[in-house]
């Protein structure tokens, strides 16, 4: 049982209304944002934060900004963030080899050396304590822009609270995302967890 429980997703119409941005990335509205809209001023302000993060204003790609978050999600432990992340960047055209093998990033010919330092910035970033250095700096500044940085760290922050979130509230998981986590991840020992 998650420690608050959603609300109907009819239950505050401006918090419905900007939930469409959902039914595009992943496919449904999120279980974490009908408990949000327990306190709409927070699932309203969450929404906007979602989609001003998530806007591509650089070459970061929709797909690399999922990957991005799985990692830090994966790095957090966060198997309902997981779970979300590999479907939004399966939604959003990572390709299939890269989906397959996301584990493997770091080694893996699917992943080019731009995507390495940008998924490894998003480890690092996701570690307590912080991880980030100057060898990571030094390989993110080799390819990205200040930003793009700001962009990626922008969306390593935006899981750090929803990892957080979800974990504590044991977010009720959402049948899509279940299929695409057993579908990526299920071969890496990936389970609901607290999340049924």
């Amino acid at each position: 049982m998650p420690l608050v429980t959603p609300l109907s997703a009819d239950y505050n119409l401006e918090t419905k209304e900007l939930a469409e941005f959902f039914i595009e990335t992943l496919g449904f509205c999120p279980n974490s944002v009908l408990t949000m809209q327990r306190r709409p001023a927070i699932s309203i302000a969450f929404i906007n934060l979602n989609k001003a993060v998530m806007t591509n204003e650089g070459r970061v790609t929709s797909a690399l900004k999922r990957m991005i978050a799985w990692v830090s999600s994966n790095a957090t432990g966060c198997r309902y963030c997981q779970a979300h992340t590999i479907r939004a960047a399966e939604r959003y055209g990572a390709e299939q080899e890269q989906l397959d093998n996301i584990w493997e990033y770091r080694t893996h010919l699917a992943f080019s050396d731009a995507e390495r330092a940008a998924l490894d910035f998003s480890l690092a970033a996701s570690l307590v304590p912080n991880a980030v250095d100057d060898k990571i700096k030094k390989a993110l500044y080799k390819y990205w822009d200040e930003g793009e940085i700001v962009e990626m760290l922008g969306v390593i922050s935006l899981f750090g609270y929803l990892n957080r979130w979800n974990d504590s509230m044991g977010t009720s998981i959402e049948d899509g995302a279940v299929e695409s986590a057993d579908q990526y991840l299920g071969k890496y020992g990936w389970k609901k967890g607290k999340h049924v």
